[in-house]
Parts: structure tokens; C-alpha cells; sequence
């Protein structure tokens, strides 16, 4: 029998507080063993990160660890904070939730590199240069000979996360925590940050601690899975067992959240049905369309004599009157371009765009300003996109001050209240400040901020991709329903085509620019004609580790067979096989 990598028995955490030790996790206890990948799933504020952040005493100032925390055999809590320290990164390394922050924007991803190799082997800095770009290489970097010089900013999501992933295996560590790894990745990148995991938990016999609130990826690569609740832990089995028979209600919950591809009812109330746009065709641009796009380029200048890049290459588009349309594809498809473009933030280079009856293309600020009166945008992040010195109230009230629709501060004042109790938030929180909301509840507050000028369009980037499973049902269902009594149109951006089936009327796929397939949610999601959809498809995990293992078997199992070869009818066949 494989005894433990890492054992936690009875751990509880406790901030100090100002009337004294509060306690925040209870009594934890799970193990990992070696070469086994072990998921800590449950939503935010349940004591995921928390626990995982006290194996190595990364907990802020003011916390206390009671318990004990066994590595390796040794106990953690008994350790010098000198040994901790050569423990971090050496022998238990992390990656972090986002790599953006994670890495230092002032150095390039080569020098951090050899930092960390440095910091744990005599090396000369040419050894360990030549030893970063072999890392690079492992971690299937593209061309790292020229990647190694490049700063964070100028690498794409999936390969700054390839980068922290090749600091985080430099020494070759027994155990890997993996906080999020995979929050706000397209699925085709998701896909292959997975498999590289497995892969190198394969090449250096690693333990896996994963972090994470998608079920999906709980299906695919956990062996165990831990369900924590309210700081303590609910239910822990195999993960096959928590899939077929959940034992707590809790987790039977949190399952039925989950948004799945072919699914679309179990995650919506039965108030929440899809919306009907009348009129709606497959095709392109509409004579009546809300948003019309037609032969659209648009460019970004090139900077220091270096040339532009196109980033959308001749579109036609169109979103009719109460019609959800979902936008999606990869990172740099242009998605988020043309979304930024539809309210004015970005001008078109060629072509025409407008938006119900105002040409965007070519107009001064003054038309700008009456365009936005009719048009709102939902920002993926709530927390940076709203002003944390302006009271939630101020923040959904402020366009109705800019556009001149409400002067009056005691009138805004109870516009606010009225539109927080539309998205289902007590009306006597008007004067909170933003930090003192949950992610989902600051969410809300951006679809308050939203409606409050009753659009006709609104373009929602990405809005639910960094929300616990049940907190994203929960703001999905209240998208619905606001968007069924208010008919407002909607451009819905997202990676997540899950999400996009539950509440989309069409699709429209892009990449590299260009559109690739558009029609009903239901065939393009379905019956997918471009190979580039299937591709998308077939990464998408599905919370079943039965199906997540066939297909892994078969887009690993095979030399040079990608993930777009893959019928996507025998998946759905599959896996409705399984269910049933």
C-alpha cells in the first residue's frame, strides 16, 4: 500500500480578528498520495485555498494553523520558517490561480525562471538558461529560444500559465498544488494546460492537489475529490463514486449547477426558458437587426514602426431584435474586439457597423455618447470594472447621471434601490461598497449598472467564467429573466459553450477574425459542420469521468490525433448512452 505524500488530519485555520481568534476551516482531513491527483472543490468561501495555502504557511499576517500538516513524514507545523522556505518550490511547489499577477511584469519569464532554478541548484547563469529553455520545451512552449525573453504581457493566457507550470516542476517536486489552473482558459487551452499536468505528474511521479470550482475538470483528471463546505469537509470518495452517487445534498447540488453541452435544462429554474426572438433567421445580417455588421475590418496600429495587426478580417453579423447571440472561439478570435467595438470603445477600419439606427463608423464623441444611451456592456471582471471608492448604489446610478436621464441624486437614489431589487439584492445595501460583495453579488450589481438605461443591446463579455458553478446558475437564471421582461438583445461572449447552450438563440464562431459556422444554438452546438467547432467541442470537458476518460483515451491515445478529429455525434452519442 502506497503510504501518503501529504497527510492533513483535523486542521482548522483562525484569523485574528478584533474580538479575537475567529475560526474559518474546521477539523479538515483528507491525504494525497503519490502520483495521484486528489480535487478540493466547493464555492467560494468554502476553505479551498485557505486549506491549501497552509501546507506552506502562504496565509496573510494575523492566522494561526491548529492541527497537523504531515509531509513526506515529517510535520509541516513544527518546521523552522528557513526550512519552510527551502520546502516552498523545491519540494511542494504552486501554481496559481492567475499568472498574470503571479508573474512580475518588470522581468521576462526567462529571468524569473532562472531565479527559481537558481534559488534551489548551484548553476551558472548560462546552465541555467540552457535548463529554462529546456523547462520551456517540456511544458510544450512554442519556440522557447525566442519565448524565454519575453515579458508576461506578451504572452498569451494559456502559455503564461505553461510558464508558471515550468517554474513550478524546475526542481522536480513531489507535490503540486494547483489553485484554479484553469479559471478563464478557452477549452482548448484548458484541454492541453490538463493533459501537460497529467503528463508531467506521469514523468515525475508527482502528488496533485487541484483547486478547483469546474466540475469538468474535477471529471477529468481527479482521481478523489474533497467537498468542502462552510470550512469543512462534507463528503470525500473516489471521483467516479461522487459522480454516480453523491452521498450529501450539498453535492448533489452543486452538481446539478453544473452547466453540461446537451444539458441545458438542469441547470435553470422551471421559470427560465429559452428566449424566443421572433423573426430570427440562420443567416447573416437582418434588415431590422439591433446590431449589423457587414464586410467588417478592424485594425489595431502597429507601434515603433512595427506593423498593425487585423484582428477582425471582413464580418457580417447580425443580432435581431430580443435575440441572444453567443460569441465564440479561442483567445485572439476577436471576440471581445468586436464586442468592445459594438459601444464604441474601438473604430472600424473598413466596412460598416451599426447599432439599431446609428452608423458607428467614422462618428465624432457627441454620437458616441447617444449610441451608449441605447447600448450597455456586463465586463467579466465585476471587481476591477467597478469603482471601489463609489458606493454599489452610485455605480449603478452613474449612467443615468452621465447621459442626463436622471439628475436628480434622491431620484437616482431610489432608481438604484429599484434595480437592486430587479437582480434580487436587498434594496438597503444601496450604500456598500464593492468589497464588501461576494463575486456573484458583484456580478449582479454589473447587470444592475446595465439595465439601468434600459438598452437595447447589451454586450456581455465573459460574465460568469470566474463564478463558482452554482453562483453562475444563479446569475444565468437571472440574465434570463431580465432579459424575457426586458427584451433587451444581447451579444453574449463567452469560452464556455455550456453556457452559451443555455441561453443562446444563435452562435456565431469565430477564429482568427474570420466567422467559421453561425446558425441555432442547438446545431451548431449539436451538429457542428467546421472541423474548428468540433475542435472546440471536444475539448469542452463534461462533468462524467466515465466520458472524460473515453475521450482522453482517445485524444491522447494515438499519435498526432488532435482533439478536432473526434466525431462529435459519438460523443453526444456517448455520453447519452452513459446517462442512460
Amino acid at each position: 500500500m502506497t503510504h501518503p505524500l501529504l497527510e492533513i488530519d483535523r486542521l482548522s485555520v483562525e484569523f485574528r480578528t478584533g474580538d479575537g481568534w475567529k475560526r474559518i476551516t474546521h477539523d479538515v482531513s483528507f491525504d494525497v498520495a503519490p502520483r495521484e491527483t486528489v480535487a478540493l472543490v466547493g464555492e467560494s468561501g468554502s476553505g479551498k485555498s485557505v486549506t491549501a495555502m497552509s501546507i506552506l504557511d502562504l496565509l496573510p499576517s494575523g492566522t494561526r494553523r491548529v492541527g497537523t500538516i504531515r509531509f513526506d513524514g515529517g510535520d509541516v507545523l513544527d518546521l523552522p520558517e528557513r526550512e519552510i522556505r527551502r520546502l516552498r518550490g523545491a519540494r511542494i511547489a504552486t501554481i496559481f490561480q492567475e499568472p498574470m499577477t503571479a508573474l512580475n511584469p518588470v522581468y521576462t519569464i526567462g529571468s524569473q525562471l532562472i531565479a527559481a532554478l537558481r534559488s534551489h541548484r548551484e548553476l551558472s547563469a548560462a546552465e541555467a538558461r540552457t535548463r529554462a529553455i529546456e523547462l520551456l520545451g517540456d511544458v510544450h512552449m512554442p519556440a522557447p529560444e525566442e519565448m524565454i525573453d519575453h515579458y508576461p504581457h506578451q504572452l498569451s493566457g494559456g502559455q503564461r500559465q505553461r510558464a508558471m507550470i515550468a517554474m513550478a516542476i524546475s526542481s522536480e517536486p513531489a507535490l503540486l498544488i494547483a489553485d484554479e489552473p484553469t479559471t478563464a482558459l478557452d477549452v482548448t487551452v484548458q484541454a492541453e494546460i490538463l493533459d501537460l499536468i497529467i503528463e508531467l505528474q506521469g514523468r515525475l511521479g508527482m502528488g496533485v492537489l487541484i483547486i478547483t470550482h469546474d466540475m469538468g475538470v474535477v471529471a477529468d483528471v481527479a482521481d478523489r475529490v474533497v467537498v468542502m463546505k462552510d470550512g469543512r469537509v462534507v463528503e470525500s470518495c473516489e471521483t467516479e463514486q461522487l459522480f454516480r452517487a453523491p452521498a450529501e445534498e450539498y453535492t448533489r447540488e452543486l452538481l446539478a449547477a453544473v452547466p453540461h453541452l446537451g444539458q441545458v435544462s438542469t441547470v435553470l429554474t422551471s421559470s427560465s426558458e429559452r428566449p424566443r426572438a421572433e423573426g430570427v433567421t440562420v443567416e447573416t445580417a437582418q434588415p431590422d437587426a439591433v446590431l449589423r455588421m457587414d464586410d467588417t475590418v478592424i485594425r489595431y496600429p502597429g507601434r515603433w514602426r512595427r506593423p498593425g495587426y487585423q484582428a477582425i478580417n471582413g464580418i457580417d453579423l447580425s443580432v435581431s431584435h430580443g435575440e441572444i447571440v453567443g460569441l465564440v472561439g479561442e483567445s485572439g478570435s476577436g471576440k471581445s474586439t468586436i464586442g468592445r467595438a459594438a459601444v464604441g470603445l474601438l473604430p472600424i477600419s473598413e466596412g460598416r457597423l451599426r447599432v439599431r439606427d446609428h452608423e458607428i463608423t467614422g462618428r465624432g464623441r457627441r454620437a458616441l455618447k447617444e449610441l451608449r444611451r441605447n447600448v450597455s456592456m456586463v465586463f467579466q471582471d465585476p471587481a476591477s470594472s467597478l469603482n471601489p471608492r463609489r458606493t454599489i448604489g452610485q455605480a449603478i446610478s452613474d449612467p443615468l447621471l452621465w447621459h442626463g436621464t436622471l439628475r436628480d441624486a434622491h431620484r437616482r437614489r431610489t432608481r438604484s434601490q429599484e434595480l437592486l431589487e430587479q437582480v434580487r439584492i436587498d434594496p438597503d445595501w444601496v450604500d456598500r461598497f464593492p468589497h464588501e460583495l461576494s463575486g456573484g453579488q458583484r456580478q449582479r450589481i454589473g447587470i444592475a449598472r446595465a439595465i439601468a438605461t434600459d438598452p437595447v443591446l447589451m454586450i456581455a463579455d465573459e460574465p460568469t467564467s470566474a463564478l463558482d458553478v452554482s453562483v453562475q446558475a444563479e446569475v444565468l437564471n437571472l440574465f434570463r429573466d431580465l432579459q424575457r421582461e426586458i427584451g433587451f438583445s444581447c451579444l453574449f461572449i463567452s469560452h464556455d459553450l455550456s453556457v452559451v447552450e443555455t441561453l443562446a438563440n444563435r452562435v456565431v464562431v469565430l477564429r482568427r477574425g474570420e466567422v467559421v459556422e453561425q446558425g441555432p444554438a442547438e446545431q451548431v452546438l449539436r451538429r457542428p459542420r467546421a472541423d474548428y467547432t468540433k475542435h472546440l467541442i471536444a475539448a469542452a470537458p463534461v462533468p462524467d469521468p466515465i466520458v472524460q476518460r473515453r475521450r482522453r483515451e482517445k485524444r491522447t491515445g494515438h499519435a498526432g490525433l488532435r482533439v478536432g478529429t473526434e466525431s462529435v455525434e459519438h460523443i453526444h452519442d456517448t455520453e447519452e448512452g452513459h446517462r442512460s
